[in-house]
């Protein structure tokens, strides 16, 4: 018997450091993955694009009709980071679009779009922009490559990170909360890993 209990001490103690290690290495420290390489997630849809899981990333590259194509979050969410790992060629257009007003219409009047559009004809509010809010100078290509946005929204300060390089920072204060959603309008879009951290 005293055996037995020394063995489930030890799994109790096993079990608590692995419980720890967990924490510590960033499993669970408030980051919730929506999307990785082995999972689409749950989205709903908003238009429709031939999204699949190809190579360890969601990728779209065709729209099903004119209307332009989202993946919306089936939760809304008020303050938070977002960390997107995407890729896109040069005739994509792409976004992430948050605190949207409603989930069933996605734009860039009832939501902030935190643009991907490297040949936008007016650059200013290009790739690292936010939409008829936050301009950026000079606009960074994101075309090519592996690229990381890193997107904090908290009470009306909204900022945008790009790969390491602060792209747009602003106060405003007309969508406060609510879902958000990835989008494709053109060219070969690809997002590897979305993550939200509520704040």
């Amino acid at each position: 018997m005293k055996h037995v209990s020394i063995l489930a001490a030890g799994l109790l103690v096993g079990v608590a450091a692995f419980q720890y290690a967990t924490t510590a290495s960033g499993q669970s420290d408030g980051w919730i993955t929506l999307l990785d390489a082995s999972n689409k997630g749950d989205w709903s849809e908003v238009g429709k694009a031939n999204w699949q899981m190809k190579d360890g990333a969601l990728v779209a590259d065709k729209l099903d009709g004119k209307d332009l194509a989202y993946l919306v979050t089936k939760n809304s969410y008020k303050d938070f980071q977002i960390r997107a790992e995407f890729w896109v060629d040069e005739e994509a257009n792409s976004g992430v679009f948050i605190r949207c007003d409603q989930s069933d219409k996605i734009d860039a009047k009832i939501c902030y779009e935190v643009n991907i559009f490297d040949k936008r004809p007016d650059p200013t509010y290009g790739t690292g922009a936010i939409v008829d809010v936050a301009k950026v100078d000079p606009m960074p290509k994101a075309a090519g490559k592996w690229n990381t946005y890193e997107i904090t929204a908290k009470g009306p300060h909204l900022t945008i990170v790009l790969n390491g390089q602060k792209t747009a920072e602003v106060d405003d204060s007309k969508h406060l909360s609510g879902p958000f959603a990835l989008q494709y309008g053109s060219g070969v879009v690809k997002f590897r890993k979305v993550q939200i951290k509520p704040l």
